[in-house]
């Protein structure tokens, strides 16, 4: 019997990998957002600040629908049609066939506007509308969670004075507005934390830093309630994976656990964890499939799913004596790492 099957994508760096059209430059910083199937990525740099004149101009969409393989992706090239200023750590949102860009820090933040529109069924520069909200902060380094035509954008970095903040800003992409959520109870300041939103409409906030860079721990999450706007805290217990920030995280496709990979301020930066957000336990998940070292010319698609003609791969870690059967039994499904996908269907946690 044929079954659905959902991948997850992590695109560790654009790497030298061999294309068909452009060739995406290495990045980080940047923002990546999924409409119908194509995933939509403007900004970022690599290594050096005077990287975000180029990179940070580049605008460039990949189609996931088709067959693909992670080295020879056939990226098409919209940076002609880009309207967006060179910049860097941007938060975005997909509302019906659009892609709403946030704040971010520019070459020249005085050129920059707060919000930028692209409406992803035309091919031009007349697709791009502007927005500015006089009077609200506009912030970089955080993460967008969108819902029901809201925007929640929790912390970040005022770019004015490079103040860390702890506020929740929400614009709603309907009425293109802005309104403020609650604070009592709010996580501390932070910047690049991870953030999910759960089946129950609930946020879930984890890790990210303080100034400095200094990395977070994640033996605590936060919880934001999007319907009745207020804050909880839950600690975790379980093999809890060490400070951490600008890490992945998305929810599984039972909807009941987080898994992040990577992130800085840490040395495993190929260990993957999931979280129960049923006892908000930590657990190293069994995982098949080989990934490199990030820092190598290679990109993966996560998936926990193949089709059913394709030979299920062997675990390639095997528990220790420290992590017990009953540890293990919590696993539902296997994590694969692969480099090609024969087919791509939408659903739960893409």
């Amino acid at each position: 019997m044929l079954k659905k099957f959902s991948t997850y994508y992590i695109f560790i760096l654009f790497q030298k990998i061999n294309c068909r059209g452009v060739l995406p430059s290495q990045r980080y910083l940047h923002t990546v957002t999924l409409i119908d199937n194509n995933l939509y990525i403007i900004g970022g740099q690599y290594l050096t600040d005077t990287s975000i004149e180029i990179i940070g101009k580049e605008f460039i969409c990949l189609d996931v629908s088709n067959p693909f393989n992670t080295w020879e992706l056939s990226w098409e090239n919209l940076t002609d049609i880009n309207m967006v200023p060179p910049h860097i750590g941007a938060a975005s949102a997909q509302s019906v066939a659009n892609m709403f860009l946030y704040g971010g820090i520019s070459t020249n933040n005085d050129e920059k506007d707060l919000i930028y529109i692209f409406d992803t069924r035309g091919n031009s520069t007349n697709s791009w509308i502007t927005l500015n909200a006089i009077g609200e902060t506009n912030k970089a380094f955080l993460t967008s969670i969108d819902n029901d035509g809201k925007m929640y954008l929790f912390g970040g970095k005022n770019k004015l004075n490079d103040e860390i903040l702890n506020d929740m800003l929400i614009f709603d992409t309907i009425t293109l507005t802005f309104t403020s959520g609650s604070l009592v109870n709010a996580p501390s300041m932070r910047t690049d934390y991870g953030a999910v939103l759960l089946p129950n409409k609930n946020i879930i906030y984890l890790g990210g830093s303080i100034i400095n860079n200094e990395p977070l721990t994640l033996n605590e999450v936060y919880l934001y309630d999007t319907i009745q706007d207020n804050w909880s805290v839950k600690t975790t217990s379980g093999y809890i994976p060490s400070r951490r920030f600008a890490f992945s995280a998305v929810l599984s496709l039972d909807g009941q656990k987080i898994i992040i990979f990577g992130g800085k301020g840490t040395t495993n930066l190929t260990a993957l964890y999931e979280l129960d957000v049923t006892n908000f336990n930590w657990y190293i998940p069994k995982v098949s499939g080989q990934i490199q070292d990030p820092s190598n010319d290679q990109e993966y698609v996560w998936t926990t799913n193949f089709e059913p003609h394709l030979p299920s791969p062997l675990p390639t870690q095997v528990p220790t004596q420290e992590m017990t059967e009953s540890k293990f039994s919590v696993a539902i499904f296997w994590l694969y790492w692969v480099s090609a996908l024969s087919k791509y269907i939408p659903g739960v946690g893409n």
